[in-house]
């Protein structure tokens, strides 16, 4: 099955949630999505993590490709943009500012914003911050990037962006200040100024 990190996905049944897993993860329910992180399993098996009731509250799964009944990616979310119940919250008004733009690659919305979304659940408020994604299998422009970092400093809510590559993510802000970025991979983080090569 192909799925990236901050994919959301739905299981077929609560056994199919596996790990070694904390005692409040008994509130979630098949109903409710998982989001893919990053990490690896010689049985082939998906990393989850699982959102809790409780802001703090996160916990890391592990999930069989066949109990997957459904994908929603980042990008999907935009199109709910404008129905959902929480229109008026500052963070749904910033992304619907950047989905009016033009932009050279595909981006979507992840964090609280992601999962309320795709679930009517009221995780966020109206402080909640802005997460981001930007696939960026190629390096975009380096001017297409600062249009778009000037765009998200005027939003009414604070936004963060991480960009995707075919090798991990990282900051969008680390790169464009430091020229170099802690990349996350499956295999872990490292600090590199090339997170579009692979490491020789």
């Amino acid at each position: 099955m192909d799925v990236r990190p901050h994919d959301l996905l739905w299981l077929s049944d609560r056994e199919a949630l596996q790990g070694d897993l904390p005692e409040w993860v008994a509130y979630w329910q098949p109903a409710l999505p998982l989001v893919v992180r990053r990490d690896r399993d010689a049985q082939g098996r998906i990393p989850v993590g699982v959102r809790g009731p409780a802001r703090h509250q996160r916990a890391a799964g592990w999930v069989d490709a066949a109990a997957v009944v459904r994908v929603l990616s980042p990008e999907a979310l935009i199109d709910r943009l404008p129905h959902t119940p929480f229109y008026t919250l500052p963070p749904v008004q910033a992304a619907l500012r950047l989905a009016q733009a033009d932009w050279p690659w595909a981006w979507g919305v992840t964090g609280s914003l992601g999962y309320a979304l795709a679930t009517g659940e009221a995780v966020m408020h109206a402080g909640s911050d802005l997460d981001l994604l930007i696939r960026a299998p190629e390096p975009p422009a380096a001017s297409a990037l600062q249009r778009w970092q000037s765009l998200c400093a005027s939003l009414p809510c604070r936004a963060d962006t991480q960009l995707e590559t075919r090798l991990g993510g990282f900051a969008l802000a680390e790169w464009l200040r430091d020229g170099k970025v802690l990349l996350k991979t499956d295999g872990g983080p490292f600090l590199t100024a090339a997170p579009w090569e692979t490491p020789r």
